[in-house]
């Protein structure tokens, strides 16, 4: 026993060896040493113990490596979303595009004038930078962005109905992911909730009827996660417009996903855009980063007056944006300057609306490429359907095209976790025992990756 803890190589020696001496070069010094340290320990115990016989310093160098390599490596990596699920929330939702994240990554190397007024030299305000945009695309009288859309309809509502009761339809009390509740946020933020109407029919008269002294508002939801059909009636919001007029009301529509373009010339079924809604309601909220294209926010633009007050709440500190967030929503909201190239500038759109022709042509280089590797595989093409995602357009089915891979050696379900712990993940889906890669989710650049992950299996 004695022979053997002699033998442990001290932890200055281990320093001094090749494989480890690389590692220092690239790593934190202060990691490699505490692991060198750790695992010399690890093997002195396994001997006093009487579980370790002998001692093979290229096993130990070689476990401190990867050790090494896996403490330091980032859980947050760049997958290839293969899913045929556009905006998947898992996944990050809305990829921004390289002209977007390059002007981000600028501003995250330097000084910016996040809170500072170049003309006067005094500070400014963050909200400066988007609240313009977003006015002259929406024609709001003013505009303020949080941190998503469920802080975006909390601080609304907070600042609205303190104490007082909001008016909504049953069929609109929804859930959204991660157990966003409508009822839960209406209690939160100190109001109280007046339901009006059933599950699958609401009237205007149920809306009129409901409305008290203790009225403080008339809340809009949009069910962007589901659809009710067969036998159901909802009240558009130009009749809750006029609704709220009449008893002096505020109209506040959270809209989920906002839709600054008409979808309808691309095929998609209707849907209101925030610039139609916004003129007859006093708050509009929805997201940064679903079918808008951009980064994680909530956007809420409307009537001058509330939004003033959203600005001066006290939650609003809470639920502020940074630096980043605010560049890349300011480089998305410009790419919808100019319509007729928006559709190149945000991905989003651009796999939403890519037509069947084009992914059978990618599709077609992919093949060709994958037939190259000579892989007990077998590869064929075929047509199914893609989804939005993101609770948006739930009832939408996109015709896709994917690429089928069943292997000779593997199950479906270990090819594709192997895919899943390549260098570049590969997220894929499972079905009749066999991989399916849908080319309307991923990007062209990424072609020539999924040929070298397949490679190194």
């Amino acid at each position: 026993m004695q022979s053997l803890l002699a033998n442990i190589p001290a932890v200055d020696q281990i320093l001094k060896t090749k494989p480890i001496d690389k590692l220092l070069a690239i790593h934190s010094s202060a990691l490699v040493k505490k692991i060198v340290q750790t695992e010399t320990s690890v093997l002195r115990q396994a001997i006093l113990a009487g579980t370790c016989q002998s001692i093979s310093q290229e096993a130990l160098i070689t476990t401190i490596c990867e050790k090494i390599q896996k403490q330091s490596a980032c859980s947050f990596k760049t997958v290839i979303n293969a899913t045929g699920t556009v905006l998947h929330t898992n996944l990050g939702r809305a990829n921004l595009s390289r002209y977007i994240a390059n002007e981000v990554f600028n501003i995250a190397q330097h000084a910016s004038t996040l809170e500072y007024n170049l003309e006067t030299g005094q500070r400014g305000s963050r909200y400066e930078h988007v609240e313009d945009l977003l006015c002259q695309l929406t024609n709001a009288e003013a505009a303020l962005v949080v941190n998503n859309n469920a802080a975006a309809v909390l601080l609304a509502l907070s600042t609205i109905g303190q104490g007082k009761e909001f008016v909504i339809s049953r069929g609109e009390l929804v859930e959204i992911g991660g157990s966003f509740r409508i009822p839960d946020i209406i209690e939160l933020s100190g109001g109280r909730l007046k339901e009006v109407g059933t599950t699958n029919k609401t009237h205007a008269a149920d809306y009129e009827k409901g409305i008290s002294e203790q009225t403080r508002a008339i809340l809009k939801v949009h069910t962007s996660n589901y659809k009710v059909v067969g036998f159901t009636e909802t009240v558009d919001y130009k009749t809750l417009a006029k609704i709220a007029r009449k008893y002096d009301l505020p109209l506040v529509n959270d809209l989920g996903s906002g839709l600054l373009l008409n979808m309808e010339k691309y095929g998609f079924p209707p849907e209101p855009t925030v610039q139609e809604i916004v003129q007859y309601c006093d708050v509009v909220t929805f997201s940064g980063d679903k079918l808008l294209g951009g980064p994680q926010a909530g956007i809420i633009v409307g009537k001058k007056e509330a939004i003033q007050a959203m600005k001066n709440h006290p939650l609003t500190r809470a639920l502020r944006v940074d630096k980043m967030t605010i560049m890349a929503l300011t480089g998305t909201l410009k790419c919808y300057l100019d319509e007729g190239t928006v559709l190149e500038r945000i991905p989003t759109l651009q796999k939403l609306t890519c037509s069947k022709e084009t992914l059978h042509q990618k599709a077609e280089c992919l093949l060709q490429e994958l037939a190259t590797l000579s892989l007990p595989m077998e590869f064929t093409k075929t047509e199914e359907s893609a989804k939005v995602g993101g609770g948006a357009y739930p009832e939408v089915e996109l015709p896709s095209v994917q690429i089928c891979v069943k292997s000779k050696v593997l199950s479906a379900s270990e090819l594709e976790q192997r895919l899943r712990v390549a260098t570049t993940p590969i997220i894929v889906r499972v079905k009749n025992d066999a991989i399916y890669l849908d080319l309307r989710t991923i990007e062209d650049e990424e072609l020539a990756l999924i040929t070298e992950q397949f490679r190194e299996l």
